[in-house]
């Protein structure tokens, strides 16, 4: 199981509301509208902070962002031609392929380091077939076949 990783949100940040409510001027102040009229004229009700709702909403923000980022397709590239001979050789060209160790994922081969090294995120064996091209290009042009040292010679 996976462990989802919530990046830390001040609680200002979620309270904005109240925050302004209660930076209001004091009722009775010259000039100051009254509570009632402050609260009958905000575009808002400031509700108690409930951090369970606020993790769930934060939570729901962060897989709405990760579908999108999915829904969106690696460009398209120009495989050089000893790449694709590396991924024939590899994989089969089998962009869901995993090594009988599950070290090594994908129609390249990637380790998850390697993977990542080049902007890879998540399992390789699972990344659209265009962004396995795009990442082994990458590869490809940063370092030469020798990152394939069974089938990159």
């Amino acid at each position: 199981m996976r462990k989802l990783i919530l990046p830390i949100v001040p609680i200002s940040l979620l309270v904005a509301p109240a925050v302004a409510l209660a930076s209001a001027e004091p009722a009775g102040a010259p000039g100051s509208p009254s509570d009632a009229s402050l609260v009958s004229s905000a575009s808002f009700v400031a509700e108690p902070f409930h951090p369970v709702e606020a993790r769930r909403q934060v939570v729901e923000a962060v897989k709405a962002a990760r579908r999108e980022s999915r829904r969106q397709p690696a460009p398209e590239v120009a495989v050089p031609p000893a790449l694709e001979a590396i991924a024939a050789c590899e994989s089969g060209g089998d962009p869901t392929a995993v090594s009988s160790t599950g070290a090594y994922r994908g129609k390249y081969q990637f380790s998850t380091a390697t993977w990542q090294a080049v902007g890879g995120t998540g399992d390789p064996a699972a990344a659209p077939e265009a962004e396995q091209d795009l990442r082994a290009t990458t590869l490809f042009e940063q370092s030469g076949p020798g990152q394939w040292p069974a089938c990159g010679q």
